[in-house]
This record gives C-alpha cells, structure tokens and sequence, in this order.
C-alpha cells in the first residue's frame, strides 16, 4: 500500500530524444531544414552561437512536425501506460524546444506535465537534473532515458529505466543493475537497406552500350564498365539518403515507407549523414578514373535527380518523364565510361520502355489510394481520378517502344552489325509480353515494388531477358 502510495507521488520522468521516440528531433530538424533551404547555414551559426537552446527553437519553427510525424517507441508507450494505470504521474522532461515538446504531448494525451528547453536554458544533462530535484527531491522521480547526458539524471532518480541505451548509458545500467526496457533488436543490415543496395540493379543498364556493340572482350572497357557501376551506384544512394531525408514526413505516412531505416528511426540522422559523404566521395574517387565524359554524366544525373528531390517529383507527368530520363542517363553513362558510340534506336527506345515503367510506379501508388478521385496522392500532384489515364500512357509507351524495336530491327543499322537480324524479330513480342505483363500485374493490384527491380527479381521476366539476349548472340552467328 505504502508503495502505491509512493508512486502517486514520485513522477514517472520520460525523455524524448532517442527514448520516446527513436530519433533527435534537433538533428532530423536540422539536417531536413537545410536540405531544403541549404542558404539557411549562416543563420544556423548565428543560432548556434547564440546557444543551443535558441538554436532548437528556431530549428523547430522551421520544421514544423506535428506530434504525429515522429516515430514513437511503442515500448515506452506501453510503459508510460502501464505507470498511469498505478496512478504515478508521467511528465515528459526534454532538452528539445517548446514547441516540439508541447505538440508531442497534445498528440500523445499522456503526460501530466510538460518540462522543456527554453531561450535561457537547454534543458539536458546536468540542468536536467538540477530541475527535477529542485521539484521533486533527490530520488524523488523516476526516470527513463537512453544516452550519456541522461546518466548524470540516473544519479539523481529514485529508479532508472534504459531505453536503447548507448555505450556510456548501457555501462551505467549494468553497474546500477537498472530496468532496462526490452525493445526489438535492429538488424545489422539496417545500413545496407538504408542505401537501397538492392536499387543499384538498376545500373546494370550502363553496360547496355558495351554489350550492344559487341565489345564485352576488351577488359579495359570492361573495368570501365564497373568502376562506373559503382561510381553511379554509389551516387546513387547517397542521392536516396538526400531523399529520404527531405521526405521524411511523408514517408512515415506512408504504409510501407514508414518502415524504412530512417523513417523508423532504424538508423540515426547523424550515422546515415557520414554514410551519405562517404558514398560520395567513394563515387568522385571511382569516376575520376573515367573518361572526362562520364564526370559530365554524372554530375548531369546528380543535378536531375537533386531537381527530382526537391521540386520535379511534385510536378504532374514532369515527375514520370523525370524518372525515364534518369534510366536512360545511365546508359548514356556507360557510352560515356567505354568511348562506345550511342544509337539514336537505343535512346528512343529506352525513353518509351522507362517511361511505361515510371509509369507502373504512379499508377501502383495510385492504386494503393482509396477509392475516391479526389484524393491526392501524398506528396504528389496526382489524384485518384488519375488513375486510368496514367495507366493508358503506360500501355500506350509499351506498344511505343516495342514500335520503336521494330523499326530499329529494320535498319540498315542492323544489317550491317547482325548475320542474321532476322533472328531479332522475336524481341519486339517478347519486350511487349514483359511490359504488359506487368501492367496487367498492375492492375490485379499485385505489383507492390520498384517495376525495374520487380524485372530483375521475376523468374519471368528473367527468363524472358535471357531468350532475348539469346536472340541477340544468335543473330551475330556467322553462318
């Protein structure tokens, strides 16, 4: 009973950064602030040189994230929970600024009480301490936190709870034999998934020149090949954190995107950051291998798919175009790396095949909405009501590029390089099975991923791609 008594009187204390929540509010704030305004750096200074609690505050008033954009613990939800239902009080206690604090706890309907950082005062470490036993007494609180400025509060609580402790917080823990909060363990590839390593299929198109000019014997060119692979690849991902980074509101809307590493708070923003300068600079270093060609093409696609970032991918149709341009960039990057002169066939007929593809993307998106026309797709400038036009553009591209095969088989183009182009007739059907095969997927609502890696993940559409590179080799036989 004493103990009951105990606890309606000694407040359950939560921080926010990394407890309540898996990420830091000031760091996903600033870094999503600057990616989108970059010219804001030199007032990010000044705040910061005006303290760092001026520095929250004025992040916070740029970044504007409601109490349900943030990524909570479900565990300390349960906790919190479990604590109101003994009649303890729960206050939420956290460095972040005003703002932040008082809309996670409106949002949240949880806490008694509300203590944050202010402009005279960042509410962390030892202050922290200082604040809660002046209002409730040297062990008169209970408090649950996860990092090293939390164990000077430890000292001070009446009962410590851990949360995803880091290395000076978990040492404390076992050497007080604290509560530790069991949370779900995140895999050690959190990293891998958080740069799309599964997207750099995608840059097996910058071989497509190499191959299609017969010159996959020469070793230099084919290193060319693949240092560019991974220089691309590598820009790549580092273009994926960018993005990811600057959507993070929307993704964590979004009922498969909320789960990605860093929309889940997986993986902090400070380590997917050092990630991202590592993989550019890794890609600089692999192109300055290259042909003074293939620098122009990629600082071409990091242009467009920075413009795709913060502006394009909003824009009706321009976002989808966007997309088909950016695959057949890739194989402009691969002539680029290996001198291996471009076909006018081959630009044409990677503008319509991608654009279907980008297409697909769109129209599974839309798919996924509610049956209501006017719904807007989050973070797009499509509507429900889009659907069916989106999805005759894409049939009507399939067919355009199949078309476009055709013509090319035709040429004198090929009957000067093939012995027998006859024998790549059979492609224009077989290109137009994989493309309508996967919009009639489409439309069964049975296509839920990228339509590119969807291709090179399929057995059919697998075995499909090797019949036609069957055909391909077949028709340069000599007789």
């Amino acid at each position: 009973m004493d103990a009951v008594s105990d606890n309606r009187h000694v407040p359950l204390c939560i921080d926010l950064d990394g407890t309540l929540i898996t990420t830091d509010t000031l760091w996903e704030g600033l870094v999503s602030v600057l990616i989108r305004r970059p010219w804001l750096i030199f007032a990010v200074v000044a705040w910061a040189m005006s303290g760092k609690a001026v520095l929250k505050r004025e992040v916070a008033a740029r970044y504007q994230n409601t109490g349900g954009d943030w990524p909570y613990r479900a565990e300390v939800i349960e906790r919190i929970q479990f604590a109101r239902n003994a009649g303890q009080p729960v206050w939420l206690v956290t460095g972040a600024a005003e703002s932040t604090a008082k809309a996670i706890a409106a949002h949240l309907g949880l806490f008694d009480r509300v203590l944050h950082s202010s402009d005279s005062e960042n509410l962390t470490s030892r202050r922290k301490r200082e604040r809660l036993v002046a209002l409730c007494g040297d062990g008169g609180f209970d408090y649950a936190g996860n990092s090293h400025d939390d164990v000077t509060v430890f000292d001070a609580a009446r009962r410590a709870i851990i949360v995803a402790p880091d290395k000076a917080a978990r040492r404390w823990g076992r050497k007080h034999d604290a509560e530790v909060l069991p949370l779900a363990r995140v895999s050690p590839l959190t990293i891998f998934k958080s740069i799309r390593v599964h997207q750099w299929l995608k840059n097996v198109l910058i071989a497509v020149p190499l191959v299609l000019n017969h010159e996959y014997a020469v070793a230099g060119l084919v290193f060319a090949v693949f240092a560019a692979f991974f220089s691309f690849s590598f820009l790549a991902s580092a273009v994926y954190i960018i993005n990811d980074i600057a959507d993070l509101a929307n993704d964590r809307k979004h009922p498969r995107k909320r789960l990605r590493p860093l929309a889940s708070g997986a993986v902090s923003i400070p380590v997917i950051s050092a990630v991202a300068v590592v993989l550019v600079v890794a890609s600089v270093g692999l192109a300055s291998l290259l042909p003074p060609q293939f620098w122009g093409v990629l600082c071409l696609y990091a242009v467009i798919t920075t413009a795709y970032t913060f502006v394009l991918k909003r824009k009706l149709l321009v976002d989808v175009f966007t997309l088909a341009g950016l695959y057949t960039v890739r194989i402009i990057a691969g002539a680029a790396a290996t001198g291996v002169d471009l076909s006018f066939w081959l630009l044409a007929f990677s503008i319509f095949f991608f654009l279907s593809l980008a297409l697909v993307k769109r129209f599974v998106e839309l798919d996924e909405l509610a049956d209501d026309d006017a719904m807007q797709l989050t973070g797009r400038s499509y509507m429900g009501c889009d659907k069916d036009m989106i999805g005759q553009a894409g049939v009507a591209s399939a067919f355009s590029a199949a078309m476009v095969l055709a013509l090319y088989v035709d040429s004198k183009e090929v009957a000067s390089m093939y012995p027998q182009p006859a024998l790549l007739w059979p492609l224009c059907p077989l290109i137009l099975y994989m493309l309508l095969r996967i919009w009639v997927l489409a439309r069964r609502s049975q296509m839920h991923e990228d339509p590119v890696v969807f291709i090179m993940r399929d057995w059919r559409s697998q075995m499909t791609t090797v019949a036609g590179a069957c055909l391909v080799f077949l028709a340069t036989w000599k007789m």
